[in-house]
C-alpha cells in the first residue's frame, strides 16, 4: 500500500468516525441526555476526514510499470503537457484526474483455438496466398506503449489501442504480405521471410501511433480441409515416385554390374588368347632356331643323321645276318649335301 492509498484509507475511517459520533449524538439527544461534550469531537473528526479527503485526493503513485496522463481543466487540451512518470505526485483534487497506462509489455494473441486469444473463438487470421490457397495464420503481438508518446496514444485511442489499432493493423499486415506468395512458399522455405516482412511493416505502423512493437510471433499456419488432403496425396504419390526411382536405380545398378562383369570376362579372354599366342610365337620361334641349329649340325656332320636313324632302329632289332654279296633289305637314307 502507497502512501496516498494509506491517506484515503485513514480519511475513509475519520468519515466512518464522523457518522458514528452523528449517530451518538442523535441517540443521546432522542434520550434527552447532554451532547455538547461531543459537539468539538464532531468537528474536529469532520475537519480531519475532510483534510485527509483532499490530501488522499491530490497525492497520486504511479508504479514503475505505468505512466499517468493528468486530465484538467486548467490547461489547453484537456492535459497536462508532461505525463507523470513513476513516483509520488501531487494532483488538484476534484479538478484533475489521472488515467493510467501500462508501459510494460503487452501480448495480443490471435488464434485458432478458441481459449488461445484475446477473442473467443477462432480468431486466426484468414489469408489467400498468390496462388489463391485459402490458409489460417496463428500469430502473436508482442508490443508496449512508447512512454514519450503516452499523449498521443491517450488522445487518439484511448484504453481501445489493443482491439482498435493493434488487432486490425496486425491482421490486415498478415494479410497483405500473405497474398505476396504462394502456399508452399508460406509455409517451408520463405516462411522465415514472409515472417520478417510482416515484423518490419507492422513495426511502423504501431511506430506512427505511439506503440513499439517488441515482437511478431507467427505461431501456426493451418489449411483448409480439401488442401490438406490434396497435400496428403502429393506426398504419397511422391514417396511412390521414389520408390520406383529406386527401383529404377537399382535395376540400373545390377544391370551395370552385369555389364561390368561380361566386360572383365571378355577382358580375360582376350588377355588369355594373347598370352597363348604370345607363348605360342615363342615356341614356333624356339623350334624354329632349334630347326636352324639341327640344319647347322647337320651339314657339318652329314652321318649323323644316319647314326640317328640307326640308334631309332636297334631297341627293335636283336640279329641281323646279311650275305656278303647281298644288298641291304632297307636302304640307309642318304644324307643331303
Amino acid at each position: 500500500m502507497n502512501i496516498a492509498n494509506f491517506i484515503q484509507f485513514l480519511a475513509t475511517l475519520f468519515w466512518l468516525a464522523f457518522v458514528g459520533l452523528l449517530v451518538l449524538v442523535a441517540v443521546r439527544a432522542a434520550r434527552q441526555r447532554p451532547t455538547k461534550p461531543f459537539g468539538t469531537l464532531v468537528i474536529i473528526t469532520v475537519a480531519v476526514a475532510v483534510l485527509l479527503t483532499l490530501v488522499g485526493a491530490g497525492l497520486v503513485f504511479i508504479e514503475p510499470y505505468e505512466s499517468g496522463v493528468v486530465i484538467t481543466i486548467l490547461s489547453e487540451g484537456g492535459m497536462r503537457p508532461e505525463p507523470l512518470s513513476a513516483g509520488l505526485h501531487w494532483i488538484v483534487p476534484f479538478v484533475e484526474r489521472v488515467e493510467r497506462y501500462p508501459i510494460s509489455r503487452q501480448t495480443y494473441t490471435m488464434a485458432r483455438t478458441a481459449t488461445e486469444g484475446e477473442v473467443y473463438g477462432d480468431d486466426s487470421v484468414e489469408s489467400r496466398t498468390a496462388d489463391g490457397q485459402r490458409i489460417f495464420v496463428d500469430a502473436s503481438v508482442i508490443y508496449a506503449i512508447d512512454p514519450a508518446k503516452v499523449l498521443d496514444v491517450h488522445r487518439t485511442w484511448q484504453k481501445r489501442y489493443d482491439s482498435d489499432l493493434v488487432r486490425p493493423q496486425a491482421r490486415g499486415i498478415v494479410r497483405d504480405v500473405v497474398s505476396q506468395y504462394r502456399v508452399e512458399e508460406a509455409v517451408s522455405t520463405k516462411r522465415f521471410e514472409m515472417s520478417n516482412l510482416i515484423t518490419e511493416n507492422l513495426r511502423k505502423k504501431l511506430a506512427e501511433n505511439g506503440l513499439i512493437l517488441v515482437d511478431f510471433v507467427m505461431r501456426d499456419i493451418t489449411f483448409t480441409e480439401e488442401y490438406a488432403q490434396s497435400i496428403e496425396q502429393k506426398q504419397i504419390a511422391e514417396q511412390q515416385a521414389l520408390q520406383a526411382k529406386f527401383v529404377v536405380e537399382q535395376k540400373r545398378q545390377e544391370a551395370e554390374q552385369a555389364r561390368q562383369v561380361a566386360q572383365g570376362q571378355a577382358d580375360a579372354a582376350v588377355i588369355a588368347a594373347k598370352g597363348e599366342a604370345e607363348a605360342r610365337l615363342i615356341q614356333a620361334e624356339a623350334e624354329a632356331k632349334a630347326l636352324e641349329y639341327i640344319a647347322n649340325v647337320l651339314r657339318q656332320n652329314p652321318l649323323l643323321l644316319q647314326y640317328e636313324y640307326i640308334q631309332r632302329l636297334s631297341p627293335n632289332v636283336s640279329v641281323m645276318l646279311l650275305p656278303n654279296d647281298n644288298p641291304f633289305l632297307l636302304p640307309l637314307p642318304t644324307p643331303q649335301p
